[in-house]
């Protein structure tokens, strides 16, 4: 039971923090990036990397580059900068000459691309196989497989969770974030503005990509494995499918729909009864899935959780009014 409850702890952390990345991107900023979970396992594949010893340890059963063997917290650190780093080239690429619509499809097409690149380069991250026995953050002074071991990983990824909504909050509460939603809503208005709607995608894409590594750090820190097939396309829907169902825009919003989607959601799924041939189930959750992102959309655009409007939204119609001439006044 204490395993199960760390796992989903931990588990519940790390979707908080890409919620809030992806949230700060599609949510704030309009930046449809299917191309989420890249920036998490870039950071996953960092950290493994730079925790593993030399891929001639351990009997030399894997290949990997690196495996420098650096003391805790430096992959993390490394990791998160690592995202920010992937994000430049990848933003200037897509971000610049691309409409919204075809950005959201090139990249996507970049996640397929990279997965398929390391799933068939295995001199580079140990190919479809992956990466395995990761070691854990200090596991060289603490007993990695004791409960408070446990315990107080799910503490430090929740208290990573923290700083990173406090970050969150005070980018969407600041001119930059506001000036970020205008954006989002009519990018011409903000040109005219002589805002640079370019820099502003590239900026936000960036603090995305850092707060992704950062997830994935924490992650392979916890599972110690990382393979192609734990970060598929598919995973950034489900990332998707929490921010549109707890509400696009509000970092409270992406907290719930990180508890609700990913956590809950898939958690509960696990307890239906098996019937009909062997996959069903895991199938019909990704139907279920979809039929939720579909029906929020329809029924509920806004989430659970929505946006509030700006300071300046109820102000309007007062302008409007001062605006008019009273009868009589001159």
């Amino acid at each position: 039971m204490t395993y199960y409850l760390t796992t989903l702890g931990v588990y519940a952390g790390v979707d908080i923090i890409a919620c809030l990345g992806l949230n700060l991107q599609f949510g704030v900023s309009g930046i449809v990036n299917f191309s989420f979970i890249v920036f998490q396992a870039a950071g996953a594949y960092t950290a493994a990397v730079l925790s593993l010893p030399p891929d001639s340890a351990n009997g030399a059963f894997q290949n990997y580059v690196l495996g420098a063997q650096l003391p805790f917290p430096i992959p993390w650190i490394a990791a998160a900068v690592v995202g920010g780093l992937l994000s430049v080239p990848v933003g200037l690429v897509v971000l610049r000459h691309l409409r919204a619509d075809y950005q959201a499809i090139a990249i996507l097409v970049l996640s397929v691309i990279a997965n398929l690149v390391i799933t068939n380069a295995r001199p580079f991250l140990n190919g479809a196989a992956g990466v395995s026995l990761v070691p854990q953050p200090l596991s060289d002074r603490f007993n990695a497989y004791s409960p408070a071991y446990k315990w107080s990983y799910v503490a430090v990824t929740l208290v990573g969770a923290g700083l990173v909504f406090f970050v969150a909050q005070r980018i969407v509460k600041s001119p930059y974030g506001r000036t970020l939603r205008a954006m989002r809503e009519h990018e011409l208005a903000v040109t005219a503005l002589g805002k640079n709607p370019v820099v502003l995608k590239m900026t936000v894409f960036i603090v995305g990509g850092v707060i992704a590594g950062l997830s994935g750090a924490i992650l392979v820190g916890f599972i110690t494995t990382w393979a192609p097939s734990t970060w598929l396309y598919p995973e950034t829907l489900i990332l998707f499918a929490a921010v549109i169902v707890g509400g696009r825009g509000n970092n409270w919003g992406a907290l719930f729909g990180a508890a609700l989607v990913p956590v809950g959601f898939e958690e509960a799924t696990r307890y239906l009864p098996q019937f009909g041939p062997p996959g069903l189930v895991p199938a019909l959750q990704w139907v279920a899935i979809g039929l939720l992102i579909i029906g929020f959309l329809w029924f509920r655009p806004k989430g659970v959780v929505p946006e509030k409007p700006g300071r300046f939204a109820a102000a309007t119609p007062v302008v409007g009014a001062r605006l008019t001439k009273e009868p009589g006044v001159s």
